[in-house]
């Protein structure tokens, strides 16, 4: 079994609520709840995991599309969360749309993204525990004009994967 570790310091607990997170490969990560939106050096630990899902996600969607020899112009991935009412707020859904533009075959996009929503993808996997998560795409393979093709892969969760 492998793991990871982190070192999570605020360099200044009587003024501020930024933590600075060192991993152990060596990168600092800076979460920070302020209130005041011009005052934040980082995002908040409840929104940088979307950002955490939206990498994973993506890293596992545009290699398997590589390894399939599709040639993409653009890529993006949109996450939403929704939170409970109560604490501690934990998102109880959330929608991953993969949004590429290029010269990708729809199957090959909808496969890419639903090995990384079923197998791949940790932060997924982990998340899902909770939360049900929506996986779904938007392809565009001429110029990013109009809806584009949509199709909604697999929604994963607490009680299990269901695709399409």
């Amino acid at each position: 079994m492998s793991g990871h570790s982190v070192l999570a310091t605020i360099p200044d607990p009587a003024n501020a609520m930024a933590v600075e997170a060192i991993t152990d490969s060596g990168f600092t990560i800076t979460l920070d709840s302020a209130t005041a939106q011009e005052a934040r050096r980082g995002p908040g630990p409840i929104e940088g995991l979307l950002a955490v899902l939206a990498g994973c996600t993506a890293m596992d969607v545009v290699s398997i599309l590589r390894k399939k020899r599709q040639v993409m112009r653009g890529y993006q991935v949109a996450v939403t969360g929704e939170r409970a009412d109560e604490d501690p707020r934990v998102y109880t859904r959330i929608v991953v749309e993969h949004r590429v533009v290029g010269d990708v075959e729809p199957e090959a996009l909808r496969r890419s993204v639903e090995l990384s929503a079923t197998k791949y993808c940790p932060v997924n996997s982990m998340l899902s525990k909770s939360a049900e998560v929506e996986h779904r795409y938007r392809l565009w393979q001429g110029a990013p004009e109009g809806d584009g093709i949509a199709e909604r892969v697999a929604v994963t969760g607490p009680a299990g994967a269901t695709l399409g």
